[in-house]
């Protein structure tokens, strides 16, 4: 096997694919490599973690077919470190793998191929298949990955729910204490209920590129593909029931109010200050006299208490996590936002005053409000 590519070519691909490889820890030592495939011309670099596998299709000036595996973060390294106006040569020797670049050579240990595990194939002709810009992609994965959990024993909660409702495809994330739904795409004729791992979507996320325009999004019965230009990311699915979240959304609220947002989040943040001690606990009150108060509850440190001016369809009062009020804020892209709660334990609602294809859901702390 050999290859003659661009450095910064190699570069980009080696460090695209290399960050999925299980590493040093790992009790399958050939999963800390990078499998180098060349097949009638055509070269492939992978690597995978058994959860997941990433494929980058290189464009090569010279490609003699052949097949080695050889550490992912060495190989990466080194020609990360190389002139970048340089073309790289990589070629196999016996179970070492020679790369050359001008002055400089290496030698590295490689493996046969015939440890590296099978990649599962997925039948495209029956597969579910969606298209969507990278950038509406990566707005609306953004929104709902924020509200995800990382309790591993709860598995179905530490992914996204993708999901059909009414002939548009939806995302949602929960961990029981907070939820986010997203529509990604309005029109969709395909039906797919699927919980993508968010460790897999961060990965999606890190692969995109500023040429890449569009992003596919291919489903299995137990896999998902996400093809990004010349990568490929492929993902077991998680194994398990998603709640049927859109049960909890509530229809009506007592209390709405419409804020700014950039306010809104100045206010929470100052009441979080003080808050710290009191496990972030803060109360968010709408007052009779047109005035929304956001205040710390009182510890130690002392009392903050800030107000906006707003209309108040009825007088409520809540308490809520502040760090879940500001993560809803950040990721909300309206400069006015929609407020609505019933106080009690009822879930709070916070969405965009004008687009309506983002629900943020909070639920308050008991026995507070």
């Amino acid at each position: 096997m050999e290859i003659e590519v661009e450095q910064s070519k190699l570069a980009k691909a080696l460090s695209a694919v290399s960050r999925v490889a299980a590493g040093a820890r790992t009790t399958l030592p050939v999963l800390s490599n990078v499998l180098i495939r060349v097949d009638k011309k055509k070269t492939t670099l992978t690597t995978t973690n058994l959860d997941m596998a990433v494929e980058d299709f290189l464009p090569t000036s010279l490609a003699k077919d052949g097949v080695v595996t050889v550490p992912a973060k060495l190989l990466s390294e080194f020609v990360a470190n190389l002139p970048g106006n340089e073309v790289v040569n990589l070629s196999v020797n016996g179970d070492k793998v020679v790369t050359r670049s001008g002055k400089y050579s290496s030698v590295m240990n490689g493996t046969s191929a015939e440890d590296f595990p099978e990649l599962p194939e997925i039948d495209e002709k029956k597969a579910v298949k969606f298209k969507i810009g990278v950038e509406e992609f990566k707005a609306g994965l953004t929104q709902v990955m924020v509200a995800s959990s990382n309790d591993l024993t709860r598995p179905s909660l530490t992914g996204v729910y993708f999901n059909t409702n009414d002939g548009a495809l939806y995302v949602a994330a929960t961990d029981g204490y907070r939820l986010a739904e997203k529509k990604l795409i309005d029109k969709v004729k395909s039906e797919v209920k699927a919980i993508v791992p968010s460790s897999s979507l961060a990965e999606v996320m890190r692969l995109l590129g500023d040429n890449d325009d569009e992003v596919e999004i291919i489903f299995d019965d137990a896999q998902v593909k996400f093809r990004l230009g010349e990568i490929e990311l492929t993902s077991k699915l998680i194994d398990g029931s998603f709640p049927d979240y859109r049960r909890l959304i509530p229809e009506k609220s007592e209390t709405i109010l419409k804020l700014d947002r950039a306010e809104l989040s100045r206010v929470t943040k100052l009441a979080a200050l003080f808050a710290r001690e009191a496990g972030g606990s803060i109360i968010c009150e709408a007052k009779e006299a047109g005035v929304f108060s956001v205040s710390s509850v009182a510890n130690e440190f002392g009392e903050n208490d800030s107000e906006i001016t707003v209309k108040v369809t009825k007088p409520n009062k809540v308490t809520l996590n502040a760090r879940y009020l500001i993560d809803a804020l950040n990721v909300l892209s309206d400069t006015q936002v929609i407020f609505r709660f019933s106080g009690g334990l009822a879930p709070i609602v916070v969405t965009n005053a004008k687009l309506d294809d983002y629900t943020h859901i909070i639920m308050p702390l008991k026995g507070k409000g």
